[in-house]
């Protein structure tokens, strides 16, 4: 009987001191012009009547501040009779955003990429752009991506694009050039599980078609052939980065896998995964230090069409466009950002790197990352030009000078951080 009162008594107190808890009771957006306010409730974790909780708005200003519509995300709360009223202020971003990216080496090489994206259609954070690219060839191509279409967790995205470039095809008597195109169709289902992960399912349907231009032969490998695939792919991402209008820290990991299916055997079947590992670090309060880490693997096929590319304007700034090709790879870029110059909405960083990375050979091993000629280290001086109410609003231009065997040296081009 007393254990039984006893519980009565905890139960009624608990109840009591739940009843006298004030909780929110009402949330108010400001500073959104553009973005819907309905759009930047959907995405929050807090609600009205819900007891007020500092943890879980933080992660719903972190989540803000991670769209392409907001530059940046507070809160404030104000105590009323009846409960809290809880204010979200955002600063909006501009988002129609034209992009170019350049890239040229010692040897006159040059090429360009112009873009242009909506990043915040409809107010509702969905990206629809398209690109234009010119690498020898004429190439284009567009998405839309809507990672919020039909709630806070579960989006949709959709690709196109007609590619061709000039390729290096990699024989064992010496270098031949390819015209490659590359016409695909790609439909993604997106899942936001929490603030920190999220995973992505894809398929792809995409037809290659190589056509022999220039350089050495060879009897195993066609001049000219037509193949049709489908890829399936999926993405998983670990996010718990911070961000700070141009400075961010914490870490992120991206882990991407495709398996690839081939309509022809001189393009066999394969699989491929890399990991990118970002790692953020404010140094005072002017500096942000930062990391990339890339490790991956494909299908270890003794064939000139290896899908891993040294180039310019994904791993290694100074190297040149596709120079080498492989089954595997490390690399590693690290650049330290320091604000020079900040007023109002324009700032000027200075950037020190260094990118280093080596591949396995097609058909090598793992003893291939150690070999001389695979390793490539290209230190390297940056400038970066950002307006901090448009997003990825960052010129930047950098120089990386080779230091290893047979290295080139040049200008690297772009809009946005290069990771």
């Amino acid at each position: 009987m007393i254990v039984r009162l006893i519980c009565i008594l905890f139960i009624f107190i608990t109840l009591v001191s739940n009843s006298q808890e004030k909780r929110i009771t009402s949330i108010l957006i400001r500073g959104n012009n553009k973005t819907k306010t309905e759009a930047i409730k959907k995405l929050n974790s807090v609600g009205e009547g819900m007891v007020l909780d500092s943890l879980a708005i933080e992660k719903d200003i972190r989540r803000l501040k991670r769209l392409p519509s907001i530059a940046h995300a507070y809160y404030q709360v104000y105590e009323q009779q009846e409960g809290y009223e809880l204010i979200y202020g955002v600063e909006e971003n501009f988002t129609i955003i034209p992009g170019i990216n350049v890239y040229t080496t010692n040897d006159d090489e040059f090429a360009f990429r112009v873009t242009l994206s909506e990043f915040n259609l409809a107010g509702r954070n969905i990206t629809l752009g398209g690109y234009y690219q010119n690498d020898i060839y004429n190439a284009f191509g567009g998405q839309l991506r809507a990672p919020f279409l039909f709630n806070k967790h579960f989006g949709l995205a959709l690709n196109y694009q007609n590619l061709t470039t000039q390729e290096p095809v990699f024989l064992e008597n010496g270098t031949a050039d390819y015209k490659y195109n590359n016409t695909s169709y790609e439909i993604s289902g997106l899942y936001q599980i929490n603030l920190q992960h999220r995973i992505e399912l894809g398929v792809n349907y995409f037809n290659e078609d190589y056509e022999y231009k220039t350089g050495a032969t060879s009897p195993d490998v066609p001049q000219d052939f037509d193949v049709n695939k489908l890829l399936y792919k999926f993405i998983y991402e670990y996010n718990d980065l911070n961000f700070y209008y141009q400075y961010v820290s914490g870490f992120r990991s991206v882990l991407n896998s495709q398996y690839v299916i081939s309509t022809e055997d001189v393009l066999p079947d394969f699989f491929i995964w890399w990991n990118d590992f970002f790692y953020y670090h404010r140094v005072g309060k002017l500096g942000n230090w930062a990391n990339r880490l890339r490790i991956g693997l494909a299908t270890n096929d003794d064939t000139p069409f290896a899908p891993f590319a040294v180039d310019n304007n994904l791993n290694i700034r100074g190297v040149g466009n596709v120079i080498d090709r492989g089954t595997g790879v490390i690399v590693w870029n690290t650049e330290y950002r320091h604000t020079l110059y900040e007023k109002d909405w324009f700032v000027l960083q200075s950037n020190v790197f260094l990118d280093a990375g080596s591949w396995r050979n097609p058909g090598g091993d793992i003893g291939d990352f150690g070999n001389t000629q695979n390793f490539r280290v290209y230190p390297g001086l940056g400038l970066r030009f950002m307006h901090k109410r448009i997003f990825n609003a960052i010129f930047r231009i950098d120089y990386g000078y080779g230091i290893t065997e047979d290295a080139t040296n040049g200008f690297v081009f772009g809009i946005g951080q290069y990771f």
